[in-house]
């Protein structure tokens, strides 16, 4: 049996109701990558603005939760990248603190700030699709397997990028510690 494909433009009632299925998706998504809960909401009406305005002659929609996380990473990186005011902080300090209780000092939990926003601002120089394999790995917890099923793509292709991914991030942040890290 095959999935059920959405058309390409959608008539108000089918975007009501993907609208009511997926916005939290959306939001979520959009979240994670601004660390602001106004800009996510303009994500969220970015998306589904797009996706109105989506070209009838489009290809048809296989598996809309993918296609709207996608979409939500994508408009919230150019968004990121829009912004250009960067912060650098290391890319070793940032999963720990990631993983922390938001309970912590006012030192630890200002860091831990610094870090989120250089890492927001390093997605956002990063090719959208790698972007969305990192967060969906280190922020959402997925799996490769799983990243590659979301991404039609392998678990190898997943877990190189992912390796390489990392590399590159210690490495710009070395090079803007001027090697000191």
């Amino acid at each position: 049996m095959a999935a059920q494909q959405e058309p390409a433009q959608l008539s108000a009632a089918d975007l009501e109701r993907t609208f009511r299925e997926h916005h939290a998706l959306v939001f979520r998504a959009a979240y994670r990558v601004t660390g602001n809960a106004g800009d996510a909401e303009d994500v969220l009406q970015t998306v589904f603005l797009r996706l109105l305005k989506r070209d009838p002659g489009a290809e048809p929609v296989g598996n809309m939760a993918s296609f709207l996380h996608r979409a939500a990473v994508n408009a919230a990186l150019d968004l990121m990248r829009s912004r250009q005011n960067i912060r650098h902080v290391p890319l070793d300090e940032m999963e720990p603190v990631l993983a922390e209780p938001v309970h912590r000092s006012p030192d630890r939990l200002h860091h831990s700030g610094e870090i989120r926003e250089w890492l927001r601002g390093a997605l956002a120089r990063l090719n959208p699709r790698i972007a969305e394999m990192f967060m969906l790995r280190f922020f959402e917890g997925k799996d490769n397997p799983e990243i590659a099923r979301l991404l039609a793509t392998t678990p190898g292709t997943v877990a190189v990028t992912l390796s390489r991914t990392r590399v590159r991030l210690e490495k710009e942040y070395r090079a803007y510690m001027g090697g000191v890290a």
